[in-house]
């Protein structure tokens, strides 16, 4: 079963996107989240692997964006839709911005473009799933989704980063053993492209890492030009 979350306030909105949903799958389960609050607890518990939602909440005007920070926070890669009535030609850039997958204007979109689009964001969760069912942690101190959306794995533990440090630690371990430019680090990240943005997230995923294993010391600084990516007592 593929567990699927909607966020949205409105109840008949809700509903009917809960039941578009269940028309496009079989293999569905579905929660509904009417405020803020409940979302936020649903999503600090539960690994969803779609998540559809609403920017505005209630009162909450921004409510959606506070949520897909807390999916980012949790470094999980969940595919996040956003149905909103604001317009698409000034959030849609935002959203994406957030790493959201797409944004659905409501009024100007049928059952079947939603439809298409949410098939298109399950088979995007299945091939995460699988790849993390063929990941053997155990075996290989990193383990990286190939999709770069799914969060790493340290020796078997979940590393929780954002996705911009994810995006940061796939370029540095596919190249591991080389030096990685700041120029080319700089592709990984959408905005705040200098030398202190990229080490501000080298910083955090050290510190995510350090919390599973305070002696990793795999992310090695070259002055100058960049970091290297080193394996475990590689350092001479």
């Amino acid at each position: 079963m593929y567990k699927v979350a909607i966020i949205e306030d409105d109840q008949p909105t809700s509903g009917q996107i809960r039941d578009w949903v269940l028309s496009a799958a079989t293999d569905i389960q579905v929660e509904q989240w009417f405020t803020r609050d409940d979302a936020e607890a649903a999503i600090a518990r539960e690994d969803y692997d779609l998540v559809i939602l609403d920017i505005e909440l209630g009162r909450d005007r921004h409510a959606g964006v506070a949520i897909i920070n807390a999916i980012n926070k949790y470094g999980r890669g969940t595919p996040v839709l956003v149905v909103s009535a604001m317009p698409a030609t000034i959030y849609r850039g935002i959203m994406k911005a957030l790493d959201a997958w797409d944004y659905l204007q409501k009024t100007t979109f049928e059952e079947p473009e939603f439809i298409d689009t949410f098939l298109e964001m399950l088979r995007a969760a299945k091939a995460r799933r699988q790849s993390a069912a063929q990941r053997q942690p155990e075996n290989d101190e990193l383990s990286i989704d190939p999709l770069h959306q799914g969060a790493p794995f340290w020796r078997g533990k979940r590393v929780n980063v954002p996705l911009t440090a994810q995006r940061i630690l796939a370029v540095l371990h596919e190249r591991r053993g080389e030096v990685v430019s700041y120029d080319e680090l700089f592709a990984a990240v959408k905005s705040g492209r200098n030398r202190e943005n990229i080490r501000k997230h080298i910083s955090t995923l050290r510190e995510a890492f350090r919390e599973l294993d305070e002696h990793f010391d795999c992310i090695e600084n070259v002055p100058m030009r960049g970091f290297r990516w080193i394996n475990s007592g590689a350092k001479t």
